[in-house]
């Protein structure tokens, strides 16, 4: 085992991961709900840029209503934003020579 080599790797990877994350969060993703009656953009990183309600919604609408669609869309955008940022790992980590998934939850596997 070279672990000359190794940390090599491991400092590629951390600069490539910054560089990745960077991008990220000026990437952005739509989420929307009823029908994009509701419609929210954020960016892959999971900040809002901004929510897009359709007027008939507003008046038509309680509250209740209201809120689950927005809850609704924020979620549909994370979701797409979460695919997004795996496959941009894995992306990554293939561009790196390692298998898909080593990240695990973000970190070194060491």
């Amino acid at each position: 085992m070279n672990i000359a080599k190794m940390m090599q790797q491991a400092k590629a990877m951390q600069e490539k991961m910054g560089v990745m994350q960077e991008k990220m969060g000026n990437t952005t993703v739509d989420g929307a709900s009823g029908g994009g009656l509701v419609k929210v953009v954020m960016t892959c990183k999971g900040q809002c840029q901004s929510i897009t309600l359709d007027p008939s919604i507003v008046v038509a609408s309680d509250k209740e209503v209201l809120e689950d669609l927005l809850k609704a869309a924020i979620n549909d955008a994370k979701g797409k934003a979460d695919t997004k940022m795996a496959d941009e790992t894995n992306k990554m980590m293939a561009e790196l020579g390692l298998p898909p998934g080593m990240m695990g939850s973000g970190g070194l596997p060491f």
